[in-house]
Formats: structure tokens, C-alpha cells, sequence
């Protein structure tokens, strides 16, 4: 029996700098200081999910509330911008909460970006309305998006880097799709509670005062999720890493690591583009745009997108499983390519209808399911230990910012402008580009987590040998 308390037999048997390197299966048990790691990642990454998936959720209930309510799809419009803004300081976020986990170490900077998560969401709750305090109104809310946005840019990708150090080689694939399903299961958090809502004290008296309920929600909730995260242990990994005496110690440079890894940097950009865009137009999306463009019965919309995020999140660790068995690209391109191939014909039943609706949500997130159970563990296994996190995080946390923060805005502006075809070929050619991708990327399934290069530093030392 394995413990995962510290490295896995298999990295204490091969030397490190191997280039490549594989683990074979292990039995693993999860010891109980294990259990409240990953449960403090799974409710601290739940929460900032939760967050984004109420504020897209909830915008056209809240929007007159933060904008002036003379031209309801302008003050929608407005909501959208201020979306796209909190992606804006991911990339600040990123690089900073990114440097601070590699620097001080994960368990600390997750303890801090949920902190600062929690505290948006409640000022934003208990915030006055454009009626009462005019544009003071707006500024509190972009203000809290801005807050949010910086932990955003540190959360997923310390989380990520964690998780992955944390994990068995021959298991991470498997442990890496918590950070999906536990983030969509705080996005279907949002969903359940639109629906409640909706359903028992109806549509006008969300938009009056109950939008602010999901909001309290997770304040409170951020309470807990930094309580849980007290209670983690530093990855023996980054611990290793810190600990190591004199000049074997590496002598942290930003910059001069960026450089050395900027091939890698450019997969997790590549990787993102495609992935983030058709994540949100489906399981984020699809039920927002439903409702405020399409005038759909909000009720039976979010009934039909929470259906679809229960299975969406069922099938995660059957391809994080998977990839461990026959690698992370071949995963990776089978969700890819049924994502480009369905994505036409399945957008055709995005009508307002919620049984169509659910439909095509359902069949597009088992593809979808497919990049995003293993994405973590392929962003981690790119870079070295030193800067694992910021290496991910400013990448993602750009391209994020950039096709992520202007996917709502860009789908609700080109359906009604040119039509639904205009939105569907601009997601089609990011998918394109994540797939190129893919096919000339390393395949990382397995390799030893250390701190000597990244995964092409170690491919081209293979060659030379």
C-alpha cells in the first residue's frame, strides 16, 4: 500500500533530470491530513466557480440594479462589460498570486485568494442600488470584480499546481478532474439557486432584492473554504523543493524561468484559447443567453442546465482515468474534435425550448469533459517545481482574460448582429487552434514532477542522448 503522504515510490526510483519519466500503477490511500488538502481545494475552487457562475446566472435580474434600468438590454449589456473587466486583472492576479505559490509556497496563496474571493462576493450582496446611490452603484461593483479578478488569476492554477503535486504519477490524470468537478459543481450551484429562486418566490422579487441571496451565500461560504484550507499541508513536492541545501537550492529569477519555459508557456496558452471559450459558450453560457436574449421561462432553463452539469461532472474522472491509461493527448483530441463536429448542429437546438436545450448541453459537455478532467494536470506537468504556478497562471490567466472575459459580450453582440453562424466560426477556429495544439505538444502522462526543466527541456536532453 502507497501513501501519498509523501513522493510515490516511483519518483524515489528513478533519478531526477530523467527526461520523461513514468510512474507504473500504484494502490494509493489517502491519509486523513490528505483528506482536508483536498477537500480544502475542492471548496475553495467550488466557491470562486460558484462566484463567476452566479454573476452570469443572476446579470439579468441584477443589472438595473448597478445600471440605470431605462434600456434593460443596455444595463445587460453593461453587466457583461463589467464581467469581461474582473477577467482584466487575472493576468495581474496571476502573476502575482502565481510568484507568491511558488515562492511561500500553494497551501498559503489558496488560503489568501479565497479570503479575497469570499469578501468580493459580499460587498457585492450588500451593496446599494443605481437607484439609491447612482454610479456610486457601478463603481462598487466594478471595484468587487476587480478583487475577484486578481484571486482568479492565483486560484485555479495554485490549485492546479497542488493538486497535481499531491497526486500519484500513475493517478494524476484521475486526481486533477476534481478542479473541474469541483468548480462545476460551485457553477451548478449558481444554476440551482436561479431555479429555486425563480420557482418559489418568482422572477420580479429576484430582480428586486433576491439576487443579492446567492452573493451572502458566498461570503459565508468563503468562511468555511479558509477554515478547510488552514488545515492543508504543503505538497511534499514544493516542500523539497525549499528545503534543498546550498547551492542545490535554485535561485529563483521570474523572468529568466519565463524564458526558459516559454514553450510550455505557450501550450497553456494554446490549450486555453479553444477549451475556455467553448466551456463558457456551453456549460456557463447557454442558460444566460437562453433567458435574457431568447426570453426563455428562466425555471426550466437552469432545471435543464443543472441536469446537464450533473452528467457533465459524472463523466470528468472517467477521462481523467482514461488519459492515465492512454495518454493526455489522445484524451484531449477526442473532446476536441467532437467539440468542433458538434457544434454547429447542436447550437441549432439552442432555441429557447429547455428539453433542446438540455440536449445539447448534455452532448457537448461529454466532450467538453474530456480537456477539461486532465487540463491541470497537463498545464502542471509542463514546468518545473520553481515555477509551476506562475508558469501557468500568467499564460492562462492572459488568455483568459482575453477570449474568456470577451466570450459573453462577443456571443450576445454577434447572435444578434450577423447572426448565431458568426459566434459558432470564431469558437470553431479557437478549437482549431487548441487542437494544432495538441498534436505538437509532448505527451506528459505519468512524468515525475521535479525541478530541473520543463517537460521540452527534458525531451530535447532525451534526444541529445
Amino acid at each position: 500500500m502507497t501513501s501519498v503522504d509523501g513522493p510515490s515510490p516511483a519518483s524515489d526510483a528513478l533519478p531526477k533530470g530523467t527526461a520523461m519519466t513514468t510512474a507504473t500503477p500504484t494502490t494509493v490511500h489517502v491519509a486523513p491530513q490528505r483528506k482536508h488538502s483536498l477537500t480544502g481545494t475542492g471548496v475553495g475552487n467550488a466557491l470562486e466557480w460558484f462566484d463567476w457562475s452566479i454573476y452570469s446566472t443572476f446579470a439579468p435580474f441584477f443589472a438595473a440594479s448597478f445600471f440605470s434600468s431605462a434600456d434593460p438590454v443596455s444595463a445587460f449589456l453593461s453587466t457583461l462589460v463589467v464581467f469581461a473587466v474582473g477577467f482584466l486583472a487575472r493576468p495581474v492576479g496571476g502573476l502575482l498570486f502565481g510568484r507568491l505559490a511558488d515562492r511561500i509556497g500553494r497551501k498559503s496563496t489558496l488560503a489568501i485568494t479565497v479570503g479575497i474571493i469570499a469578501a468580493s462576493s459580499g460587498v457585492i450582496g450588500l451593496s446599494p442600488t443605481y437607484e439609491t446611490i447612482g454610479v456610486a452603484a457601478s463603481v462598487i461593483l466594478v471595484v468587487a470584480r476587480l478583487g475577484q479578478g486578481l484571486a482568479y488569476g492565483g486560484e485555479q492554477p495554485a490549485a492546479g499546481a497542488y493538486l497535481s503535486e499531491q497526486a500519484p504519477p500513475a493517478r494524476r490524470g484521475l486526481w486533477s478532474s476534481l478542479i473541474y468537478g469541483s468548480g462545476t459543481v460551485g457553477a451548478m450551484g449558481g444554476l440551482v439557486l436561479g431555479a429555486v429562486l425563480t420557482a418559489t418566490i418568482g422572477t420580479q422579487a429576484v430582480t428586486e432584492w433576491a439576487w443579492r441571496i446567492p452573493f451572502l451565500i458566498a461570503g459565508v461560504g468563503g468562511l468555511f473554504a479558509l477554515y478547510m484550507r488552514t488545515r492543508m499541508h504543503e505538497s511534499a513536492t514544493f516542500t523539497e523543493q525549499i528545503e534543498l541545501p546550498g547551492d542545490a537550492a535554485p535561485k529563483p529569477s521570474l523572468w529568466a524561468d519565463f524564458w526558459a519555459s516559454r514553450r510550455a508557456a505557450l501550450t497553456v496558452a494554446g490549450l486555453s484559447i479553444g477549451l475556455t471559450v467553448v466551456y463558457y459558450y456551453w456549460i456557463v453560457a447557454a442558460s444566460a443567453f437562453s433567458i435574457s436574449v431568447l426570453q426563455a421561462e428562466p425555471t426550466s432553463i437552469l432545471v435543464a442546465g443543472i441536469i446537464a452539469n450533473v452528467i457533465f461532472i459524472a463523466v470528468l474522472p472517467l477521462w481523467g482515468a482514461l488519459s492515465d491509461r492512454i495518454g493526455r493527448r489522445p484524451v484531449m483530441l477526442i473532446g476536441i474534435v467532437g467539440s468542433i463536429a458538434l457544434l454547429f448542429p447542436l447550437s441549432q437546438l439552442i432555441n429557447g425550448d429547455p428539453v433542446q436545450l438540455g440536449i445539447a448541453m448534455t452532448i457537448a459537455g461529454l466532450f467538453i469533459a474530456a480537456p477539461c478532467a486532465i487540463s491541470p494536470a497537463i498545464m502542471a506537468e509542463l514546468f518545473p517545481t520553481r515555477v509551476r504556478t506562475a508558469g501557468v497562471a500568467l499564460p492562462l490567466a492572459i488568455t483568459v482574460a482575453i477570449f474568456g472575459g470577451t466570450s459573453l459580450y462577443l456571443q450576445t453582440w454577434l447572435s444578434t448582429t450577423y447572426g448565431p453562424w458568426a459566434f459558432l466560426t470564431y469558437v470553431t477556429v479557437l478549437l482549431v487552434i487548441t487542437g494544432i495544439t495538441v498534436l505538437i505538444m509532448p505527451e506528459t502522462r505519468g512524468r515525475v514532477l521535479g525541478d530541473e526543466g520543463d517537460v521540452y527541456a527534458e525531451r530535447a536532453a532525451a534526444r541529445a542522448r
